[in-house]
């Protein structure tokens, strides 16, 4: 899966709604625009799916703007992608047909990884909350290492390339 600039454009713009929370009222769409470097016109659209979505609300006119809905803890990179992307799936490629009934050969197996690969992005989105960026974002946390990231593999073999050795002087 790939995350789409609207994906990303939401996530850091939550991101910086969540870095300035303690600021009184509402962050207007220009100021969010100024901080994180994003088009106001194409931010305006990103936030009113958002809001649509129960992440953001929003206070019009003087003195207006967005605030985050939940605190930063309660929202995950998972629930931003999927307001502006749709639901976080591997590929369009449906079901695995019941009982292993498919009409071509090797179908219901791939469906089934396709699933189980959208499940584990969904899933691991979801580990990450608009807090723990916001703690990144400042230094005081640094990245987590997924141990399933610890091993590349072989895009030859698909086998798990070992660990560099360090050689011994």
């Amino acid at each position: 899966m790939k995350v789409s600039t609207r994906g990303d454009y939401a996530s850091r713009a939550l991101l910086s709604l969540a870095l300035h929370t303690d600021s009184s009222g509402p962050t207007s769409v220009h100021e969010v625009a100024e901080r994180t470097g994003l088009p106001q016109p194409y931010l305006e659209q990103i936030l009113l799916a958002l809001k649509g979505a129960g992440l953001v609300r929003s206070k019009r006119g003087v003195g207006g703007g967005y605030t985050l809905a939940r605190p930063p803890k309660e929202i995950t990179l998972a629930q931003i992608v999927a307001a502006v992307d749709g639901p976080i799936v591997a590929g369009d490629f449906g079901e695995p047909h019941e009982n292993g009934a498919c009409e071509h050969e090797g179908q219901c197996v791939l469906l089934t990884v396709w699933s189980e690969v959208g499940q584990h992005m969904r899933s691991h989105l979801n580990s990450y909350t608009l807090s723990e960026m916001v703690d990144r974002a400042r230094g005081t946390k640094s990245l987590k290492l997924d141990s399933s990231m610890e091993h590349t593999h072989s895009p030859i073999t698909g086998e798990p390339n070992a660990r560099p050795e360090v050689e011994s002087a």
